[in-house]
């Protein structure tokens, strides 16, 4: 896995079991939950700044973040969604760590990766009608 060595840093959402983090953090990633920085009741486009800031990716379940960032064309940052509920931290921390080992660069660059149960997908960013 290039994990640390990719340079992606984290941001998990209220939504993502808080563990997570801790074992982000002990993989090697820098990871920070929204619970641990004072933020679990911040809106989301408020945690999409702190992510934009801090050149970080956001781990989420909220549609809400694909939608805010297709809407206004941004370009970053990027965000996962995790479309699998009910994962313990363990779990939510190797399907992250797998989307970051084969999405490296696209995440880097800005994307938006969504997570289901048989199948992962990724748009670049900005999304742009045609």
């Amino acid at each position: 896995m290039s994990g640390p060595s990719a340079g992606i840093c984290l941001i998990l959402d209220q939504g993502v079991p808080r563990d997570a983090a801790a074992l982000h953090r002990a993989a090697g990633f820098g990871c920070d939950h929204v619970g641990e920085l004072g933020l679990s009741r911040a809106e989301d486009t408020q945690i999409l700044e702190l992510a934009r800031d801090r050149h970080a990716t956001v781990v989420t379940l909220d549609a809400d973040f694909h939608t805010i960032l297709a809407v206004s064309e941004a370009k970053g940052p990027s965000v996962i969604r995790r479309r699998i509920q009910g994962l313990n931290g363990a779990k939510v921390a190797n399907i992250v760590a797998q989307v970051v080992d084969r999405f490296t660069m696209e995440l880097t660059r800005g994307c938006l990766v969504t997570v289901k149960l048989n199948k992962t997908t990724f748009h670049k960013l900005p999304v742009v009608a045609s």
